[in-house]
């Protein structure tokens, strides 16, 4: 066995991992991510790929978690416009929809003001004579139509880029390499994680737990083991039907229990989800129920009676949520960081978060672990750093050959 030391491991290459090695790499720390499979390979590539500021919290009073939001896209389509870009947005108002025209235009009122009144944050009620240019959107009991903006991306192709950003500043990938372990010592922990190569120690000041759906499951291979969360795997299913949307995406509510559902234009055909359902097996096992693709069927020919319902592919996501009775649509989306000891942490574990926000997630559980990381010149900023192109997965791959 080979011994190397490290200043932060993160264990999980999702986005948050991700975005934790680039923030430790910014800062001119000594970083590893231990990757099992390949980045973005479970929820990371399974999102509805859009970097948004969270219109509908705004009725649960997440107002930081909105702001916080808006402030992350704006950073990201400064820093990844290849990878990020702003799409119109429509709000269709029906006689049956739960929430009266006046409704939304508050909310996207008070949204305009959390983002500044930036451009990129206004909106308006599109004319009655333009309704028919929606790309057959049904206007059969049509009161109005709301136009704003809002970020799509790549999910996959954003998560591989941000690791590409933090090997360029000298991060390092053990990938593939599974996490078989790690025990606390009097300054850190000792890792232990099976490479290509055979099984593999590195020393490291502090480590994050960055698992995603597999949280728990690394939680529970550190020994002493740390405090945990309770929560609640819910899957989300998207599906793809023939043909796009060429005016944008379209926010609805679902006729069946009014849900937000989401109608997007994905690589030339039409992205449709996401449902949401409690998941207590294994995450590697997640597949779309015939229930779940019969519900996003049914909401997109009830909007769009007039195109094709053929579903050319489904897929399904895991979220964490905190733990709680009720629909999961209504449970809190703020990312809990859990550490190892709350007056001195070397471990923190990341439960929830979004994509939207991972990098503000990395820079919080960079603060949280300020004290017990050296101090080193600081390579980049994040807020300002350019994202490279994607790399693709099979440049990562060698580059983890590389470091091996």
């Amino acid at each position: 066995m080979t011994t190397a030391d490290y200043d932060l491991v993160v264990v999980g290459g999702g986005i948050h991992g991700a975005g934790v090695l680039q923030a430790a790499a910014a800062r001119g720390l000594r970083c590893l991510l231990i990757e099992s499979r390949e980045p973005a390979s479970g929820t990371s590539s399974k999102s509805s790929k859009l970097i948004h500021g969270g219109l509908r919290y705004l009725e649960s009073g997440d107002f930081g978690l909105v702001r916080e939001s808006l402030t992350e896209r704006a950073i990201l389509l400064h820093t990844a416009p290849h990878l990020v870009r702003l799409v119109p947005f429509f709000i269709p108002v029906y006689r049956a929809t739960s929430r009266a025209p006046w409704m939304i235009r508050a909310g996207l009122t008070l949204y305009a003001l959390l983002g500044n009144l930036r451009p990129a944050a206004r909106f308006e009620s599109l004319p009655r004579e333009r309704w028919g240019e929606l790309d057959g959107l049904t206007t059969d009991g049509l009161r109005a139509v709301f136009r704003y903006y809002d970020g799509q991306t790549d999910d996959a192709a954003l998560t591989r880029a941000v690791i590409a950003s933090a090997l360029e500043l000298g991060a390092q990938l053990a990938m593939p390499a599974d996490f078989n372990g790690a025990t606390r010592e009097s300054h850190g922990y000792r890792v232990r994680f099976g490479h290509t190569s055979g099984e593999r120690e590195a020393t490291t000041s502090t480590l994050v737990n960055a698992g995603g759906p597999w949280v728990e499951d690394v939680r529970r291979r550190v020994t002493p083991e740390p405090p945990g969360r309770d929560v609640d795997l819910v899957g989300g299913t998207h599906i793809e039907l023939p043909g796009t949307l060429e005016r944008g995406i379209y926010y609805t509510e679902a006729p069946r229990d009014r849900r937000a559902v989401f109608h997007m234009p994905w690589k030339g055909h039409t992205l449709v989800g996401t449902t949401e359902r409690v998941y207590d097996a294994d995450p590697r096992k997640l597949e779309p129920t015939a229930a779940e693709v019969d519900y996003l069927r049914e909401t997109f020919a009830h909007h769009f009676p007039v195109r094709s319902t053929e579903v050319l592919a489904s897929w399904s996501g895991l979220r964490v949520l905190p733990h709680a009775e009720g629909a999961a649509f209504a449970r809190s989306r703020e990312t809990i960081l859990m550490p190892d000891n709350r007056c001195v942490p070397r471990l923190l574990g990341i439960y929830g978060g979004k994509l939207t926000g991972y990098r503000a997630t990395a820079e919080k559980v960079l603060h949280r672990l300020t004290g017990v990381l050296p101090v080193a010149e600081r390579r980049a900023d994040t807020r300002t750093l350019r994202l490279p192109p994607d790399p693709g997965a099979d440049a990562l791959r060698a580059r983890a050959a590389a470091d091996a």
